[in-house]
């Protein structure tokens, strides 16, 4: 369940981008969890019409996923299936990163493809024609060079094959009784179940296939562009006329992957140094092929030869030496792997994400409590268990008054838990313990930072909304104080976005990384 503050944001992100109607819809959806359009319609007051649309638009835009489940027999009534809905709340909030992704593309890909990157983020879903089409409208350029330009986004993972758009989702199984059957492992819960029922074959995720007519034959040749194992044209996918219509959309995962990876380095750059930076980015360029998943933990291991060659490609790494690179390994704190001649080594990249996570959260209690509490929480979050308010007193020299009075205090704004102990000695003491529940705490601290974009983006649209009449002025008509009015709009609508930019860097490490 998303936080209150999380389930704001996101219907704000979705009234500002699709409007009111389609923010109520997704609102039902997160609050109240999978709906059936008949929910959606009695939970809403819309109408079959505007639901319907809304839905269509929220699909599109991979905002809600769709899927059939077998209902029941009621009444007498056979099982029937019904279509049930789901909001994909992390889906509409990465609606805020659009720009951080199109910086990546731009860097790595450059302009050709980030114009065919853009058109896909504004409609959510298009076909390979759809996107080669609109760029070939707005460059004026040959479709050729729009089909090369998608095949560069889909050999770096930038875009996928849209998931099923309703997949069957198989019911619990139950005993005789009619009760859920209880299993060794855990069920997952129904969104990841949904998601990972309509997500395509590994194998078909990034399966390029594009169609020429030739002229000479008039038949039809296909030629096929995909990243890993080769595999055959699935027969099923074409019809008795034409072929079937493969939708694509943003691979969300793989740039939050890199996202994931530049945090880290930007960590190891501030606390040991640029060349520690260095090693760990090459270290991270040579597993990215083999993390499972976006939270992998370590890095496999690399041979000391394979780090150091991608070490020198990078700036910077051209004048480390082989006992400089082992050096800084060290530093990374890596574990080490020795097979006769060779070396290889990992990298704890979860340890790296829970360093940055800890340093996030003691900034923000020495902002908000000052530098004794500071030292209070820093304590207890090294120590990691259980302690007396005297021994918290005696370790950060801070009265023991004051210790009590900050401890409180933290203890009151839950970042603190607090346990009350009475000895059943000759002489009866209390006694009061307090240590750090370090994953609530996360989501309080995550719940707030949602509360700060929010307002950032209240903020941002009070400023539009201040500034419309000198917006909509063309160029040649902006003087004077509309020119005055128009600078100050853009000046503070940069610096506000700026913070919401640096604002979600925060919630990625809290949710994401």
């Amino acid at each position: 369940m998303a936080s209150p503050y999380g389930i704001q944001l996101a219907v704000h992100i979705i009234s500002s981008f699709y409007g009111d109607l389609c923010s109520k819809v997704c609102e039902c959806l997160i609050r109240r969890g999978t709906q059936s359009l008949a929910q959606i319609i009695r939970f809403t007051d819309l109408n079959r019409e505007n639901a319907i649309n809304c839905l269509r638009v929220l699909i599109h835009q991979n905002c809600v996923q769709a899927f059939t489940i077998q209902q029941d027999a009621v009444f007498g009534e056979p099982p029937r299936m019904v279509t049930q809905y789901i909001a994909l709340f992390d889906n509409v909030i990465h609606k805020l990163r659009a720009p951080k992704f199109y910086e990546i593309v731009s860097e790595e890909l450059g302009k050709d493809c980030l114009v065919i990157f853009q058109g896909l983020v504004q409609h959510g879903r298009l076909s390979v024609n759809d996107m080669i089409a609109g760029y070939a409208d707005i460059e004026g350029s040959s479709e050729n060079v729009g089909r090369e330009s998608f095949t560069k986004l889909v050999n770096a993972r930038f875009v996928e094959h849209c998931p099923a758009p309703d997949p069957h989702l198989e019911p619990p199984v139950v005993d005789e009784k009619g009760k859920k059957k209880k299993t060794q492992v855990e069920e997952p819960p129904l969104d990841q179940r949904v998601l990972a029922a309509a997500a395509p074959m590994e194998s078909m995720r990034f399966f390029l296939e594009m169609d020429d007519h030739s002229e000479e034959t008039g038949n039809e040749t296909t030629t096929s562009v995909r990243s890993g194992q080769k595999r055959k044209q699935d027969e099923g996918e074409l019809d008795a006329d034409k072929k079937k219509e493969v939708l694509w959309r943003v691979n969300v995962e793989e740039f939050l992957r890199r996202l994931r990876h530049k945090a880290c380095i930007t960590h190891v750059k501030s606390k040991i140094n640029e060349e520690a930076a260095i090693v760990l980015s090459a270290m991270l360029e040579l597993s990215k092929q083999s993390e499972s998943g976006l939270k992998a933990e370590k890095s496999e291991y690399l041979s000391i030869n394979a780090i150091y060659d991608e070490v020198i490609k990078k700036e910077g790494g051209l004048g480390m030496d082989f006992e400089r690179v082992r050096s800084l390994l060290d530093q990374l704190g890596c574990e080490t792997l020795s097979t006769g001649m060779d070396e290889s080594y990992c990298i704890d990249i979860k340890e790296i994400i829970e360093l940055s996570q800890n340093e996030e959260v003691e900034s923000l209690v020495m902002r908000r409590y000052g530098p004794e509490a500071y030292r209070i929480y820093r304590l207890l979050s090294k120590a990691g268990r259980l302690m007396e308010t005297e021994k918290i007193s005696d370790s950060t020299f801070v009265e023991k008054k004051a210790t009590i009075a900050i401890l409180y205090k933290l203890w009151k704004d839950d970042f603190l838990q607090m346990e009350h102990v009475k000895t059943s000695t000759a002489k009866q003491s209390d006694f009061r313990l307090w240590t750090i529940n370090k994953e609530q705490l996360q989501k309080q601290v995550l719940n707030e930072m949602y509360h700060a974009a929010l307002n950032l983006k209240l903020r941002i649209a009070h400023e539009k909304d201040q500034a419309k009449e000198v917006i909509k002025l063309p160029k040649d008509k902006l003087v004077g104080e509309s020119n005055t009015k128009y600078v100050r709009w853009a000046n503070v609508t940069r610096i506000l976005e700026s913070c919401l930019m640096d604002l979600d860097d925060a919630i990625m490490l809290f949710h994401h990384f």
